[in-house]
C-alpha cells in the first residue's frame, strides 16, 4: 500500500488550501469559514519520486458539543489511524490556540510521526514560530498554503517516515461486497474466505468498518472488502453507522469489482437501486447477486421473472450481470468471484482503433444522426482512449450535435460487437474542424 499523510488540525488554518497545492488541483472546498470541509478527501500525489495518498480533513474541535463537529471530529481521527504520517496545521496569525493544544495532546497519543506546520507566515517574521514550540511536536515548519512557500520543506521532512524499501506491489483483484444492512454481505464473504471472518448476525448494522482481506483462490490473489449496509441517509441514526456508510463509499471508489448483493426475498428496493447507480456512476465494474435464492418460493419460470424485474427497474444500466445465490448454503456462491474476474476483463478490454473506426463508421451510414437547426453531426474519427471504465472518444464536426438517444445507439453498437457485460462504458465528443 502507499504510505498516507493525514492532514489536521483545527478549523481554517489552510489545510484544504495545502491539499489542493499538493494535488495540483481544486478538489477541497477551500471558504474563509470553518466547517467547509466535513468529510475526509483523498488524493493520488507523489514527491521526490515516492507516491503517497494525501488526506485532507475537516477540522477538529475535541471539546465541541455541536452534533456536526462531533462528526467532522470522528471523520479526522479515522484519518489520523491509517495515517502513516500527520501533517498537524496551525495559523500564525491568530498564535497558538487553546484547541491547538488540544489536538496536540490527541496527537501524541496515537503514537504516529507527527509534523507541526504553522501556515499564513507569509506576512509575520520568523520569531511567530518560536510559540508553537510550546506544544512539545519538536520544530514547527513555517509555510504559507496560499503563496506555495514552504511546501517542499514538509514533503521532504514527511518522506523521511515513509517505510524504507519497494513498496509491495498489490496484484490482487479488489472486490467490494455492498448492499443494504442484513442481505447477506458478510455471510458471502465468510463463505469465499471459508471461514468465520466477519461477524454474521441477524442485527442489521453488524460490520460497522470495511474489512480488507486477501486470499488466494485457483492461483489467483483477491481482496475482498466487506462493507457496512448502506441504509437511506434518513436511517442513519449514529455517528459510528454514519461513517461506516462513508467507509462503504470508499470501498466501491478503491474496488475493481462491486458485488451488489440484494436479498431475494424482499426482492429489489428503491434504496438497492440507488446503491447500484452509485456504483455505475463511478464507472465500476459490477455483478449483481441475488442473495436468499434458497428461501423464494420457485417454480420453473421464477428465475427469469426475476431477471424481467430486474430489466425494468435497471434500465439505465442495462449492461448489467446477475446470479442467484445462497450464501447460507454455499449455492453459486463460488460463482460470484468468477463472474467478478469476468466483468473485470470486460472493463479491461480494448478495441482495436481501426476496428472500431469501421464499426462506427458503418453504423454512422446505417443510421445517420439526426439534423438540429439543419446541422448534421459527421464523424470524422473515433478511439478507445481508456479502460476500466472504458472510455470512446469521437472526433465530431460539432460536439454539441450528439443527442442523448444517438449516444445510446452508438453504445448499443459497440456493445453489439464486443462484450462489455458488466461494466458501464463511456463515449465523449470533442470538436474537430472539417479540413477545407
Amino acid at each position: 500500500m502507499e504510505p498516507v499523510i493525514a492532514i489536521v488540525g483545527r478549523p481554517n488554518v489552510g489545510k484544504s488550501t495545502f491539499f489542493n497545492k499538493v494535488a495540483g488541483r481544486k478538489i477541497a472546498i477551500t471558504e474563509n469559514r470553518p466547517g467547509v470541509t466535513r468529510d475526509r478527501i483523498t488524493a493520488s500525489c507523489e514527491w521526490r519520486g515516492r507516491p503517497f495518498t494525501l488526506i485532507d480533513t475537516g477540522g477538529i474541535e475535541l471539546k465541541s458539543e455541536d452534533i456536526m463537529w462531533k462528526q467532522i471530529a470522528l471523520q479526522a481521527q479515522l484519518a489520523v489511524e491509517t495515517a502513516d504520517v500527520i501533517l498537524f496545521f496551525t495559523d500564525a496569525r491568530e498564535g497558538l490556540n487553546p484547541s491547538d493544544e488540544d489536538v496536540a495532546d490527541y496527537l501524541r497519543k496515537s503514537k504516529k510521526p507527527v509534523i507541526l506546520v504553522v501556515n499564513k507566515v507569509d506576512e509575520y517574521s520568523p520569531e511567530k514560530l518560536f510559540e508553537f514550540y510550546a506544544l512539545g511536536l519538536g520544530e514547527p515548519f513555517g509555510v504559507s498554503s496560499e503563496h506555495s512557500q514552504g511546501i517542499g520543506d514538509v514533503l521532504d521532512r514527511a518522506v523521511e517516515y515513509f517505510p524504507k524499501g519497494e513498496v509491495e506491489a498489490d496484484d490482487s483483484l479488489k472486490i467490494a461486497v455492498v448492499g443494504k444492512p442484513n442481505a447477506g454481505k458478510s455471510s458471502l464473504v465468510n463463505k469465499l474466505l471459508g471461514e468465520e471472518r466477519a461477524i454474521v448476525t441477524d442485527i442489521a448494522g453488524t460490520t460497522r468498518d470495511a474489512v480488507d482481506t486477501r486470499f488466494t483462490r485457483g492461483g489467483k490473489n483477491y481482496t475482498i472488502i466487506d462493507t457496512a449496509g448502506i441504509r437511506r441517509k434518513r436511517s442513519v441514526e449514529d455517528n459510528v453507522e454514519y461513517y461506516s456508510v462513508l467507509r462503504a463509499f470508499d470501498a466501491i471508489k478503491r474496488a475493481d469489482v462491486v458485488l451488489l448483493v440484494v436479498d431475494s426475498v424482499e426482492g429489489l428496493t428503491e434504496q438497492d437501486v440507488k446503491i447500484i447507480g452509485m456504483v455505475h456512476d463511478e464507472g465500476k465494474p459490477s455483478v449483481i447477486v441475488m442473495n436468499k435464492w434458497d428461501l423464494v418460493e420457485k417454480d420453473t419460470h421464477t428465475m427469469e421473472k426475476f431477471e424481467e424485474k430486474l430489466k425494468q427497474d435497471l434500465k439505465f444500466m442495462d449492461y448489467f450481470k446477475s446470479v442467484y445465490i445462497s450464501a447460507k448454503t454455499g449455492q453459486r456462491a463460488e460463482k460470484t468471484l468468477a463472474l467478478a474476474e469476468e466483468v473485470y476483463a470486460h472493463a479491461s478490454f480494448r478495441v482495436p482503433t481501426g476496428a472500431l473506426n469501421d464499426l462506427l463508421i458503418d453504423a454512422v451510414r446505417v443510421s445517420e444522426p439526426p439534423s438540429y437547426q439543419g446541422k448534421r453531426m459527421k464523424l470524422f474519427y473515433s478511439s478507445q482512449v481508456a479502460t476500466n471504465p472504458p472510455l470512446f472518444v469521437l472526433q465530431v464536426n460539432d460536439e454539441t450535435l450528439l443527442h442523448f438517444s444517438y449516444e445510446r445507439y452508438l453504445e448499443n453498437v459497440i456493445r453489439g460487437a464486443y462484450d462489455f457485460s458488466g461494466t458501464p462504458i463511456r463515449i465523449q465528443v470533442r470538436s474537430k474542424k472539417e479540413k477545407e
